[in-house]
């Protein structure tokens, strides 16, 4: 069984949270502040981790930092009523997969933990396997029904995030922050010109990068009938 820690000093919307993961087949943790979950963290094996980002005696960012050092590969959601850029900066920097900002909805919420579980097991697999499609990370290759197809690295770089969670929208900034970086100079039309791109040569596949007018993209595996 998934095992996950939720660290969330309101009582109330810890108990939603944990109710909500529960409903799906998990078995959940729940910590009070920073330094409890810490210590539990270091106490037990868990598959991912649920964090407030305001929380007393530790903030989420030291935690998820700390927790980070101790497991390199632990999926890490922020919950933060914060949302400037610089904050996220800071949250990323101590090692957070994705945030969700407060109010959040618990339908989300579990969206985002099964995206970032999906995407946990297919880093540890270093491979993507679809019908017709394999997405090999450690090689850095798409191959299609068999063939090679070239792509540069910042493409392969996008379909790697999109693909790795299917069906969930990312921003333009989003995409911009986590491939070029928050000091590169590029804008959103190189994302778009990027996406385009890769959209010709991947057209083939069993899967679809969509785009989401007037928030960013998303990417779509394809069902076939039997």
């Amino acid at each position: 069984m998934i095992k996950i820690l939720v660290a969330e000093d309101e009582p109330n919307l810890r108990a939603m949270i944990a109710k909500s993961l529960i409903k799906e087949g998990y078995k959940v943790t729940e910590c009070y502040d920073g330094k409890n979950a810490l210590d539990t963290f270091y106490n037990e094996h868990f598959d991912l981790v649920v964090t407030d980002i305001m929380m007393p005696r530790m903030d989420g960012n030291q935690f998820a930092k700390q927790a980070r050092a101790g497991n390199p590969d632990i999926p890490i959601l922020m919950l933060t009523a914060l949302e400037s850029i610089d904050d996220k900066e800071k949250g990323f920097s101590s090692g957070t997969d994705d945030y969700l900002v407060k109010p959040i909805l618990m339908k989300e919420l579990v969206m985002r933990v099964k995206a970032l579980l999906r995407r946990y097991k297919i880093n540890s697999e270093k491979r993507i396997e679809l019908e017709n499609s394999v997405v090999d990370f450690s090689m850095g290759e798409l191959s299609i029904k068999g063939a090679k197809i070239n792509l540069s690295k910042k493409e392969f770089q996008l379909l790697s995030k999109l693909l790795s969670s299917p069906n969930i929208i990312f921003s333009r900034e989003q995409l911009l922050d986590e491939i070029w970086g928050y000091e590169s100079e590029s804008t959103d039309r190189t994302v778009d010109t990027h996406i385009s791109s890769l959209k010709k040569k991947a057209a083939c596949g069993d899967f679809e990068i969509l785009t989401v007018w007037g928030i960013g993209y998303k990417a779509v595996i394809k069902c076939y009938q039997q």
